[in-house]
């Protein structure tokens, strides 16, 4: 298998394996395509995408999406360092406190910080988001974390 896959920035040109990524795993698309300046990829040795994860940023707070990595790559610690550098985006953006849905996942993000908060306490531009609108359940759970900038 390849090495160490690299992360870096998303360009236009991801758009489509980024949205095989997230159809694979079951994750929405709504609204992606407008989040691609503050998305990161992983990509292998020969280019492929490996792994992606995407941030809406509303001034202080940032919503925390589509994290997804490929099957042949899960259980590598991949997932782990896509979360870090989404994270390490956030507070680049000005973002101070992240906040996450999942359905699947709440286990996974309590090393990155983040807790279970009650939906009702999400800050109004999260609340008006494509994510919470209409992409995640009402059953989602939600997670927040402060980073540090």
């Amino acid at each position: 298998m390849d090495t160490t896959p690299s992360i870096q920035p998303a360009v236009p040109a991801d758009y489509d394996g980024v949205v095989e990524l997230l159809t694979a795993a079951r994750l929405p698309i709504q609204g992606l395509s407008s989040r691609l300046p503050h998305a990161l990829v992983a990509r292998d040795s020969g280019g492929r995408l490996a792994g992606c994860v995407a941030l809406e940023v509303y001034g202080p707070v940032a919503l925390l999406r589509s994290l997804a990595v490929s099957p042949e790559r899960r259980g590598q610690g991949l997932g782990e360092r896509l979360a870090g550098e989404a994270l390490k985006l956030a507070a680049g953006a000005g973002a101070r406190d992240v906040y996450l849905l999942t359905e699947t996942a709440a286990g996974f993000f309590p090393r990155f910080g983040f807790a279970t908060e009650d939906r009702s306490l999400a800050p109004e531009p999260l609340r008006a988001s494509a994510e919470f609108l209409s992409a995640c359940p009402a059953t989602a759970t939600l997670m927040h974390a402060r980073v540090r900038g």
